[in-house]
C-alpha cells in the first residue's frame, strides 16, 4: 500500500492525499460506508459502485467470523469475491464489538473470551487469531486487535486497558509479519491508538504506534461518551505525533460536523453507521442541515428530497413522497434515505478534498459547520 500526500491546507492540518491498494485508489479525505456483515444495509452493490461511488467499504471481523464463517469466506476467495465489491475493503478487528459484549465476555492478556450474540456459543479471540481471521476475510486494510474503553473511564482503567492493547498490538504485528495473504494481493495492518481521554496515555500510545512503521495508523476509543471538544483535543494530540506520510483513520466518527472537524485536524479516513442508521429512521443529512421526514410539515412538500441536490437518488423523489413511504412503513423509504445520506457523506468528504486542493478549506469549513448544525 502507498500513501501520497498531495497538499496540506495552509490554515489548518487538513490534508488531501491518495492511497493506492491492489484493489484500487482511495482519494482522501474519505468516508467509508459501513458494511458490517459484508453488506451496507439497504444499499445494492450497483448503488455503492455506480451511484454513491464508494471507494472503500468496511467489514467487521467479529460478525463475519460468526456468520457466514471462515469456511465460506475462504471457499469464496475472500470477502471481495463473496460480496462482489471490487474496490478496497477495510476490516475492523472486532475489538469494539467484543467491548460491547460487556456482560458476556472476559478479557485477559491471552485474549478475549466471549459468547456469540447469535446463539450464545463460546469463542476466543487472541491477537494472533484475529490476524489469521482477517487474512481469511481478505481485507486490503486490517485493524489490530484492541480493547475500546468507555469514554468516561477512570484513569486506572484506561491505563490498564492501554497496557493490554499494547501487549496485543505487539503480538498482532508479529503475527502479521510472519504470515502471508491468502488471496493473492497485499494486505496492510493498521495499529490503533487508544488511551481514552487522558493526554499522557494518548501520547504514549501514539509514540508506540508511530515507532512500528506500519502502512497507516488509526485512532480508536473516541465518540464513546466523551464530550466532542475532548475528542477534538485528543485528535490534535495524537495527530501531532503520528507520521505525516501515513494515512490516519479516525474510527467510528461521526456526524458531518465531526468529520469536518476531524479533517481540519489532519484525519484522512472516517467511518460511521450514522448515515445509514439515521437514514433508516427518517433523518436526512444535507448541506443546509438535517431533515426529519416523519414530521407532518413534509406531507405536502413536493420539492426535491434534498435542498442542495447533493444526493444520489432519483431526483423524482420528493419530500412528500418519502414522508409517505416512512408513514406507510415501506422498505423503499429506508433504501432511499440510506443512499441519500451515504451520497451526502461521500460528497462532503470529496468537497473537503477539493477545497483543500484549492487552498480554500478553512473558510469553507467554517461556513459549512454553521449550516450543518441547523434543523430544517
Amino acid at each position: 500500500m502507498q500513501f501520497t500526500l498531495l497538499k496540506t491546507d495552509p490554515q489548518s492540518s487538513a490534508r488531501a492525499g491518495l492511497i493506492s491498494t491492489d484493489h484500487g485508489q482511495i482519494e482522501t479525505p474519505i468516508f467509508m460506508p459501513v458494511g458490517t456483515v459484508g453488506s451496507v444495509k439497504a444499499v445494492h452493490l450497483r448503488e455503492l459502485l455506480n451511484d454513491i461511488k464508494a471507494q472503500i467499504i468496511l467489514g467487521n471481523t467479529y460478525h463475519l467470523y460468526l456468520r457466514p464463517g471462515l469456511e465460506v469466506l475462504h471457499a469464496a476467495g475472500g470477502l471481495h469475491k463473496f460480496n462482489g465489491f471490487s474496490r478496497p475493503i477495510l476490516t475492523d478487528s472486532g475489538g469494539f464489538q467484543v467491548f460491547s459484549l460487556s456482560g458476556i465476555r472476559k478479557l485477559t492478556r491471552e485474549g478475549a473470551e466471549f459468547r456469540s450474540h447469535i446463539d450464545g456459543s463460546k469463542h476466543f479471540f487472541s491477537p494472533e487469531r484475529v490476524i489469521d481471521i482477517e487474512r481469511t476475510i481478505g481485507a486490503d486494510i486490517m485493524m489490530a486487535f484492541d480493547e475500546c474503553p468507555p469514554g468516561t473511564s477512570e484513569y486506572s482503567y484506561a491505563k490498564n486497558s492501554l497496557d493490554l492493547t499494547e501487549h496485543w498490538l505487539q503480538r498482532c504485528v508479529k503475527q502479521y509479519r510472519e504470515t502471508e495473504p491468502q488471496h493473492g494481493y497485499y494486505q496492510s495492518l493498521f495499529p490503533i491508538v487508544q488511551g481514552c481521554t487522558y493526554k499522557d496515555l494518548r501520547i504514549r500510545a501514539a509514540e508506540n504506534v508511530a515507532e512500528l512503521g506500519m502502512d497507516g495508523n488509526a485512532i480508536g476509543g473516541l465518540a464513546v461518551g466523551e464530550p466532542a471538544e475532548t475528542m477534538y483535543e485528543m485528535i490534535e494530540v495524537v495527530n501531532g505525533i503520528l507520521p505525516k506520510d501515513k494515512p490516519r483513520y479516525l474510527m467510528g466518527v461521526g456526524t458531518p460536523i465531526n468529520i469536518l472537524e476531524g479533517i481540519e485536524r489532519g484525519v484522512d479516513m472516517f467511518d460511521c453507521v450514522m448515515p445509514t442508521r439515521n437514514g433508516r429512521n427518517a433523518m436526512l443529512f444535507t448541506s443546509q442541515g438535517t431533515i426529519n421526514l416523519r414530521n407532518k410539515k413534509w406531507e405536502m412538500d413536493f420539492s426535491p428530497l434534498a435542498p442542495d441536490n447533493h444526493t444520489f437518488v432519483d431526483t423524482a423523489y420528493t419530500k412528500a413522497y418519502v414522508h409517505h413511504l416512512f408513514k406507510a412503513q415501506e422498505l423503499l423509504a429506508m433504501q432511499i434515505a440510506s443512499i441519500h445520506n451515504l451520497g451526502f457523506y461521500l460528497w462532503l468528504a470529496g468537497e473537503a478534498r477539493r477545497q483543500i486542493l484549492a487552498g480554500t478549506f478553512r473558510p469553507w469549513k467554517e461556513a459549512m459547520v454553521k449550516q450543518l448544525g441547523e434543523r430544517i
